[in-house]
C-alpha cells in the first residue's frame, strides 16, 4: 500500500541561496515572527592580526567586538558552539583569517554594552572598548568583559554559509563563570530586556 501521508505527498526540495523566501513570506514578516523568539546577548570579541607579521615594530591589530544574539551551544563532547555572522561584515572577515575568538556573555546590567557593539556606522572598536572594563583570554588574547555572566574562548572549527550569513561553529577552549550576580540580558520583539 503507498505511502499517502502529507510528509510522503510533497517531495523535500534542498535549500539553495537562489531559492529565498518561500512564497508568501516577507522579509518583514519573517522578521516579526522571529522578534517572539527571545534570546540572550553576547559579545563576540576577537584581535586582529598584526599588520605585518613579519616586521616586529609594525603596529598591533585592533580588537573588534560585534554584539549577536544568535549564539548557541551544539555539543558537550566535544564542548563547540556555534554563532552566525552577517555575511561580509567585519567579525565575518576577522574570522575567516583569525581562528581565535571570544565570547562574554552579558549580564541584564550590560545592556550599553550590547547597544554599543551593535550600533550601525559605529566609530573605530578602539574607542568602543575604551571606558569597558576586560580582560584578555588567555588562550586567544581576544577581550573578555568584565562583569559578564561567563566567557568562553574559541577556535574556529567550520565555517558554514547559510544565506546572507555565516555559521561559525567554534571548539570552546576555556569556560569560565566569573560573576554570578544579576540574571541575562535578553534580547526580544526588538529590544534588550530583563527576565523577570
Amino acid at each position: 500500500m503507498p505511502n499517502t501521508s502529507p510528509a510522503a505527498a510533497v517531495p523535500a526540495t534542498p535549500w539553495s541561496p537562489a531559492a529565498g523566501h518561500a512564497e508568501g513570506v516577507s522579509n518583514e514578516e519573517f522578521r516579526a515572527a522571529m522578534s517572539r523568539l527571545a534570546s540572550g546577548v553576547v559579545l563576540v570579541t576577537a584581535g586582529e592580526p598584526p599588520l605585518d607579521a613579519d616586521d616586529p615594530s609594525a603596529p598591533d591589530g585592533e580588537d573588534v567586538g560585534m554584539t549577536a544574539t544568535a549564539f548557541m551551544s551544539v555539543s558537550l563532547d566535544p564542548p563547540l558552539v556555534l554563532v552566525s555572522l552577517r555575511e561580509g561584515s567585519r567579525m565575518d572577515d576577522l574570522l575567516d583569517e583569525q581562528p581565535l575568538w571570544a565570547v562574554s556573555v552579558l549580564s541584564e546590567s550590560q545592556r550599553h554594552v550590547a547597544g554599543r557593539f551593535a550600533m550601525k556606522g559605529r566609530i573605530s572598536d578602539r574607542l568602543l572598548f575604551e571606558d569597558i572594563p576586560y580582560t584578555r583570554g588567555e588562550v586567544t588574547g581576544a577581550p573578555l568583559v568584565g562583569g559578564a555572566l561567563a566567557t568562553l574562548e574559541c577556535r574556529t572549527e567550520r565555517r558554514v554559509p547559510a544565506g546572507d550569513h555565516t555559521l561559525v561553529i567554534g571548539r570552546v577552549l576555556s569556560a569560565r563563570v566569573p560573576s554570578a550576580d544579576g540574571g541575562p540580558l535578553t534580547y526580544f520583539r526588538g529590544r534588550y530586556r530583563q527576565l523577570g
